[in-house]
């Protein structure tokens, strides 16, 4: 969908019209017959109120009262969508969102729903045409337009997202996704190189070897960079993603359904870091960004690794494997640890990583945990706000290094039923020697039920909230 500014609404096109509250409403001047319609529905406490002027549509929408701040951002996206199911069920194509409020970041907020949730992924269907949504084009009068500038890249950033995690891995395997990557970053100033599995022997990535072991595809090792111009961080931001293509657990083979049916969406960090950069580089934002993605799929092979293993990491230290389900942190640790060669400030990892996760907060949030300094922290939760992406931080006490002791090795890739993302992070630290911020994504990127504008499937969750984040972060 594209947004745009427009200056002019032509008598037939559709209108949303964004009023302050219900008394404005009824001040409104309206011919009798719908004023006795529009006061019966704001009388039923109504905040969407359907007319049909029989050449075009006004859709009226006033504010949610008792929302304040970014809750009640939150809910002009989620009216956002209640808005889209209207323009696709009455077949439109275009409306334009006219301002009453004199609030510009409601219109956004609800521009924003709406087009977030006219994604669709059609690729595999016999007749995409019959399925695709009739909207598409959403203008606002007299909008600011360097926010629908932006607002553009965003939600295209968080769409290839989306489509990179719905793939089926009978496409998207590790190669595929190095080949996709080089074609969505051609002509945007993002640099690729894609790294073969010579190249990561060379390299002495052993979690990423070891979990390739059981694959019929090599891996790649994806490094893309955003290098502008007049760039206000000299040491850059690393951002990497975890991008097991698919996880079927290994010879830790997982159950399913329910478990292993889903794990196309393992890939969901490495999806996200790239939109991410792609993001940056739509945006303009002068901000040195490199995303670092250590891609392969997990598979039972008679070759794969197994429990019990101990394998040598990029960083020299030597892992005993005793789950082999383990295996995101097993690529993420070589990655980490590669990321030093940059000198990062700050470095933040993406990755769908442990059931543990999901199951202490659900799909209402994710996870976080890492070394970076309190503040940092601080305004990577209140972006999580801002975009209603929400963030609970995760100890990192020294106590659970513990749990991963190993009696033959320098650590083990597990450490017990008892908190299981902490100690999947506690893994991670091991290969950090910066500023780090660990994000397990687990109950957030993928959901089996349609959540509002977040949708069914992929959500492209972690894009909107890194680029809050950055353009804050960095003050821009």
């Amino acid at each position: 969908m594209l947004l745009y500014n427009c200056d002019l609404i032509l008598p037939t096109q559709n209108r949303l019209l964004v009023f302050p509250g219900a008394d404005e409403v009824r001040a409104h001047e309206w011919p009798a017959a719908e004023k006795e319609y529009i006061s019966l529905c704001l009388d039923s406490n109504l905040r969407l109120i359907l007319v049909n002027r029989f050449s075009h549509f006004d859709v009226i929408v006033i504010p949610d009262p008792i929302k304040k701040g970014d809750t009640l951002l939150e809910s002009w996206r989620t009216c956002g969508f209640d808005v889209h199911d209207i323009a696709c069920r009455n077949k439109w194509e275009e409306m334009v969102i006219v301002d009453l409020a004199g609030q510009p970041e409601w219109v956004e907020a609800l521009a924003e729903g709406i087009a977030l949730s006219n994604y669709q992924f059609l690729k595999y269907y016999t007749k995409p045409e019959e399925k695709k949504h009739s909207f598409a084009r959403l203008g606002i009068l007299n909008g600011r337009a360097a926010v629908i500038k932006q607002l553009n890249a965003k939600i295209h950033a968080v769409n290839i997202t989306r489509d990179l995690v719905n793939e089926p891995v009978s496409y998207l395997n590790a190669p595929q996704l190095g080949e996709d990557l080089a074609e969505l970053c051609h002509e945007t100033g993002i640099s690729v190189e894609i790294l073969d599995k010579t190249q990561i022997e060379s390299l002495r990535m052993g979690g990423l070897l070891a979990v390739n072991r059981g694959s019929i595809d090599p891996p790649r090792f994806i490094i893309l960079s955003w290098e502008p111009e007049h760039a206000v961080n000299e040491a850059p931001l690393v951002l990497v993603g975890k991008g097991v293509t698919f996880d079927t657990g290994g010879l830790s083979i997982k159950p399913t359904p329910g478990s292993m049916d889903e794990m196309k969406c393992d890939m969901a960090g490495a999806a996200a870091v790239a939109g991410t950069l792609i993001g940056l580089a739509r945006m303009g934002l002068p901000v040195r960004a490199i995303a670092l993605i250590p891609a392969t799929d997990n598979r039972p092979d008679g070759n794969a690794y197994a429990p019990g293993d101990v394998i040598r990491m990029h960083n020299n230290t030597t892992v005993e494997v005793l789950n082999c389900d383990a295996e995101g942190r097993m690529i993420l640790a070589d990655a980490l640890s590669y990321a030093s060669k940059y000198e990062p400030g700050l470095v933040i990892d993406l990755a769908t990583l442990t059931g543990s996760a999901q199951m202490a907060i659900g799909s209402q949030g994710s996870v976080i945990m890492g070394t970076a300094p309190d503040d940092t922290f601080g305004q990577l939760i209140q972006a999580g706000y801002t975009v209603h992406e929400r963030l609970v931080r995760f100890p990192l006490w020294d106590d659970y290094a513990k749990l991963i002791e190993s009696d033959i090795a320098d650590v083990k890739n597990i450490g017990g039923r008892m908190a299981g993302a902490i100690t999947a992070g506690k893994f991670l630290e091991r290969f950090t020697a910066y500023p780090w911020i660990h994000i397990d994504i687990a109950g957030t990127a993928f959901l089996p039920t349609r959540d509002s504008y977040r949708g069914l499937g992929a959500t492209g969750t972690g894009v909107r909230l890194l680029l809050d984040f950055i353009t804050k972060y960095y003050k821009l």
